[in-house]
């Protein structure tokens, strides 16, 4: 079988990052939750050089950016972290990855399925974005964007994206919500969640990033630190040495490239269409067929596939395929599509 179901990374993890890891292994002593000022230096000139986004002061008293555990238990845990238990909705994509709806049940939260900012905000005391959006590939436009930061403000609610594809554009150039040109001179009221498990193969690292307005950072900060939520100290100095170098992430990045351009050839020569996936490390296939079909009709050809409806219910006609496999295993599937 060629599995094409799990976006997790199968190259080799650079040696920028193996080099710092095992160079800070000798860690006698607890790690900081805030992060150590390398890291937080690191991170902060990776956004401003790479996004284009400018952090208030990551080394002041109010932290504006810490690292986290990865970002699957910053997502599972936000709502709790923020101290939003106990009641009212968090807003998530119509077609979203399952962990935002997962953390808002862990917080005993609702949910509402949507798109674009609500008329009615009574509740709604969270928003996810996800953008470059997994499963999918959509990416949301300046536009789009700012319309959520107006919104979010206007009702004192805040707006959270998920920008871990952020550095993966393919049609488009993904926009972190925290970009002047969407988010202002502030980022009151916002915060952005970014990883190093695609961007470069470091998912067995753990390694994200949360950052945005200080006022909310410290917040989820001082939480966590009393919960023991800590990245490893040699695990930060990997990340230092990642957001520091752009050499693994370019070359990563064209290798994902090359995979997606001759598997997306094959999807279409197989008669099937691909929507969306302007970005990110996914295409969004369909053949106006329910998802099942199209998953029995790939099985058939030896390739699995994540089901749309895993996404939501909007996602039904559609499946998930991967871009995180190996060149022989992408080059497998290429070769079965085309029977």
């Amino acid at each position: 079988m060629v599995d094409l179901s799990i976006g997790t990374p199968v190259d080799d993890t650079p040696t920028v990052l193996t080099e710092a890891l095992a160079a800070a292994a000798n860690a006698p002593g607890y790690p900081t939750a805030l992060g150590t000022a390398a890291l937080r230096s690191a991170a902060a000139a990776w956004l401003d050089r790479t996004l284009g986004v400018r952090l208030a002061d990551p080394l002041g008293a109010d932290p504006s950016v810490i690292p986290t555990v990865g970002s699957k238990e910053l997502v599972a845990l936000l709502p709790t972290l923020l101290g939003l238990r106990g009641g009212g909705t968090v807003v998530i994509p119509e077609i979203a990855y399952p962990t935002y709806e997962v953390g808002a049940v862990l917080a005993g939260l609702a949910v509402r399925r949507c798109d674009s900012p609500p008329e009615d905000a009574a509740g709604v005391v969270l928003v996810w974005l996800n953008s470059p959006g997994n499963p999918h590939g959509r990416v949301l436009t300046d536009d789009q964007l700012r319309a959520w930061v107006a919104w979010g403000r206007s009702h004192g609610i805040p707006v959270v994206a998920d920008e871990c594809y952020v550095t993966l554009g393919w049609d488009v150039a993904p926009r972190s919500l925290l970009h002047p040109a969407v988010a202002g001179e502030d980022h009151s009221g916002l915060l952005a969640v970014h990883s190093l498990s695609k961007q470069s193969t470091a998912a067995g690292y753990r390694a994200g990033l949360l950052s945005g307005d200080p006022a909310l950072v410290r917040r989820v900060w001082e939480v966590r630190r009393h919960l023991g939520l800590l990245v490893p100290a040699p695990v930060q100095a990997a990340m230092a040495a990642a957001l520091a170098d752009d050499a693994h992430t370019d070359a990563q990045r064209a290798r994902y490239a090359g995979r997606r351009r001759v598997l997306a050839d094959a999807v279409r020569t197989a008669g099937a269409r691909i929507e969306h996936s302007q970005a990110g490390l996914y295409l969004w296939v369909t053949r106006d067929e329910d998802c099942w079909t199209t998953i029995d009709w790939l099985a058939g050809l030896g390739i699995v596939a994540a089901p749309g409806s895993f996404y939501g219910p909007a996602g039904s006609r559609h499946v998930r395929l991967a871009l995180t496999a190996s060149d022989e295993r992408i080059a497998a599937a290429v070769e079965r599509l085309g029977r």
